[in-house]
């Protein structure tokens, strides 16, 4: 409902400020900064002036001066306070301002107690809107006044800004032609997305990831704030009339760099998108890569149909975030949140553009000039507020701003591997069961319970990889130091077992760059990538053909119901690889009939992932964050069963809870209804006290002796295991010998 919107908006403005003392929200450390109490004020004018004067029968006014001292440039309203003197507003009171704010939203919930004409409506969705750029304005604009204290004191609470491995960059394609841009969907758009109309594109290709702050130290290690060659004249004279010698919050310490963030002074994360950079850097940066900036018009296309998922402002990061895994060939990573990326576009009117009738004609129309385009959001963001076809601009000077950049160029052929082969992808067996039957009987079960498979679509995807990166959830980096160190050992052990004419089959291989990693070094004859579906696996199977040069094949079978390989694909001794802990989803009796089918397969052995038992605090914290990210990873789940049971889940009403079982040794995670709730669904429904708990996965972890025993019961007997070194994590190999 709109009301339940706008208050949600409301509320999420004042967390917010809620870190903060008045004096942070007093002072204005810049003219393109403002306070955060200006912010909060001005929000709840645009609702008041906007909204409930003209619209609200006997509304009273807080207090008239605030329409002169909270107006922000609506000409046709009436006279605004200086911008650049908002910090010496020191009355009113912020206590004043909140008191504002709670008036203008009983005076909302009035105007909002029916439902409003159509009118109304439209207006309260640009309110919310508008609150919500005010709302990363605040995070922008704080951050700017605490990095002017030498202190560098910290916002938030510090993030895990863990380092990860490189991912490497690729290019996506896309053809030239007549395309639609604009905004053409049901739902709230800005005056300057409309209207949708036909642009001529050629054919280009854009970078898979944004530009890495490594890559930007090269820049700069190059000399490329020193060159003019590389730079427009307007931005050689900001250069030169600035001191600009890296992005904005860099700083040299020895030989290292380091920025402030609004968790703090940190190390820079050489792989994190590179951000607070202006419109001048981003091009300067493009010339000297041998690339260009895309248009916007080539950024919208290239965006239609993507996930709507990213880092935004709703993860608590406040900070651009490494990629950790690679994307597969013609896949753009990191299109949303993260940073905006400047394109070459000015900011003008659209074709058949006409600006709103009154004061709100204001809003965007008479800034269409001297200003560049930014697309795709930022860590700053608010993940409800971007869409494909929303344009942010700024001036091309510009750089408090979450602003980073994505490289283009002109469409190049495909590349064609060296050794001339091509992956194989092959359907063979269809899932044993249709998953919105199988959902519906897990529901419908006692005790209730959804099958963690679920969990993973997009955001649910993008949700895991977030975890992956939290300080209390070490098992990914645990498992990627074991491989770092011992891989070498391992491809011997295999060796040694299997002989050297072994294939490797990759189990739920889904993005393939585990077992990519290892491909070099285990060297063998074949490798076999299965999935639930084949099409999951061509595009990443085309990225390790490119590198590998050996015979790559996808397999489409659903291996938890049972695994045998074809005929032309049983004629080598076979190392199963199953990695990253997917064993402590099945209960230890399922586990062991599970491996037990795999090694009834001729000449087998298995490299097998598992995680540890060790302290229950530190397990249950791995599976309940401080910062809520499981959380919101759990209560998706319940999103994604609407989606394919068609069911009517009400995901916030539902809290998380995970713990551990010292019996049976595993963490079990939960969904527990915070009220009572009938949910229905095509050809069923349950009804769900407050209390009521749904299982949503068990995660089993292992001691050293439970996990030789289970692989031994199972067939794969003589294991040899490797730890990391606080033994949070095993990595066995076990099965076949050819001694």
């Amino acid at each position: 409902m709109l009301a339940d919107r706008y208050k949600a908006v409301r509320s999420a403005s004042e967390r917010l400020a809620a870190p903060l003392s008045p004096e942070d929200c007093a002072a204005q450390s810049m003219p393109d900064a403002s306070p955060v109490k200006w912010h909060l004020a001005h929000s709840s004018w645009f609702f008041e002036t906007i909204l409930l004067e003209p619209h609200l029968p006997g509304y009273r006014l807080y207090n008239p001066a605030f329409r002169f001292l909270f107006n922000s440039y609506y000409n046709g309203v009436g006279a605004q306070f200086s911008r650049q003197k908002r910090g010496l507003l020191t009355r009113p009171a912020f206590q004043d301002i909140l008191a504002w704010r709670q008036h203008v939203d009983a005076g909302m919930a009035m105007l909002l107690r029916s439902q409003p004409p159509r009118e109304i409506a439209a207006l309260v969705d640009l309110g919310i809107a508008h609150e919500q750029q005010h709302q990363e304005l605040i995070l922008t604009d704080l951050k700017h006044l605490l990095a002017q204290n030498p202190l560098f004191p910290a916002y938030a609470g510090r993030w895990p800004l863990t380092m990860v491995a490189a991912v490497p960059r690729g290019w996506v394609g896309f053809p030239g032609g007549l395309h639609q841009i604009g905004h053409r969907a049901e739902g709230f758009a800005f005056d300057n997305e409309l209207p949708a109309h036909r642009v001529w594109l050629e054919p280009y290709e854009l970078a898979s990831h944004p530009v890495t702050n490594q890559d930007w130290i090269g820049f700069i290690e190059d000399g490329g704030y020193k060159r003019p060659d590389l730079w427009l004249s307007a931005g050689w004279e900001q250069v030169c009339g600035h001191g600009w010698n890296a992005p904005l919050y860099w700083r040299r310490e020895g030989g290292d760099w380091r920025c402030f963030t609004l968790h703090g002074d940190v190390p820079i994360d050489p792989h994190a998108p590179v951000t607070h950079i202006s419109f001048y850097e981003a091009e300067a940066f493009a010339r000297w890569a041998g690339a260009r900036l895309p248009t916007e018009a080539e950024w919208e296309v290239a965006a239609g149909g993507a996930p709507l998922c990213g880092n935004f402002a709703d993860s608590g990061a406040f900070h651009p975030l490494a990629a950790t895994t690679p994307t597969a060939p013609d896949t753009l990573a990191k299109l949303f949140g993260d940073v905006w990326e400047w394109t070459r576009s000015d900011y003008q009117p659209y074709p058949g553009y006409s600006p709103a009738e009154g004061a709100v004609g204001e809003y965007n129309g008479k800034f269409m000039i001297g200003q560049q385009v930014l697309r795709g959001g930022s860590c700053a963001t608010p993940r409800g507020h971007i869409r494909a076809s929303y344009r942010n601009f700024f001036p091309p000077h510009t750089r408090w701003q979450f602003s980073g950049l994505r490289l283009a160029r002109d469409m190049r052929p495909s590349p064609v591997p060296a050794h001339g082969n091509s992956p194989q992808v092959r359907q063979i067996s269809a899932p044993s069961k249709d998953q919105a039957t199988a959902l519906a009987a897990g529901l419908l079960a006692d005790p209730p319970h959804i099958a963690s498979g679920n969990f993973y679509d997009t955001l649910g995807s993008r949700l895991f990889e977030a975890i992956t990166e939290l300080p209390e959830y070490g098992l990914t980096r645990a498992e990627a130091r074991i491989f770092a160190d011992q891989a070498n050992a391992m491809a011997g052990e295999a060796r040694h077992r299997l002989g050297p004419d072994f294939q490797l089959v990759d189990l739920g291989a889904g993005n393939c760059a585990k077992a990519e990693a290892l491909l070099p070094i285990f060297r063998p004859c074949r490798y076999i990538a299965i999935d639930i579906a084949a099409q999951f696996l061509e595009g990443a199977l085309q990225r390790v053909q490119q590198s590998w040069p050996g015979e790559v094949i996808g397999l489409g079978i659903d291996f938890a119901a049972g695994l045998a390989l074809p005929e032309d694909l049983a004629d080598r001794p076979t190392l199963f690889f199953y990695p990253g802990s997917s064993i402590g989803n099945f209960i230890p009796e399922e586990a062991r009939a599970f491996l037990h089918r795999l090694a009834s397969t001729p000449r087998s052995a298995i490299l097998l992932g598992a995680d540890l038992v060790r302290d229950p605090q530190r397990l249950e914290a791995a599976y309940d964050d401080a910062t809520g990210v499981t959380a919101a990873f759990n209560r998706n789940i319940l999103a994604n069963v609407n989606r394919v049971l068609g069911s009517d889940f009400a995901p916030a009403t539902w809290r998380h809870i995970a713990f551990f079982d010292p019996q049976k040794a595993q963490i079990e995670m939960h969904l527990e209804a915070m009220t009572e709730s009938m949910v229905r669904w095509p050809g069923g429904c349950r009804r769900f006290a407050a209390g009521d708990r749904i299982r949503t996965e068990i995660s089993t972890k292992w001691t050293l002796g439970r996990l030789e025993g289970l692989l031994g019961a199972s067939g794969f007997g003589n294991p040899r295991i490797w730890t990391d070194p606080a033994r949070s994590f095993a990595v066995a190999l076990g099965g076949h010998s050819i001694a």
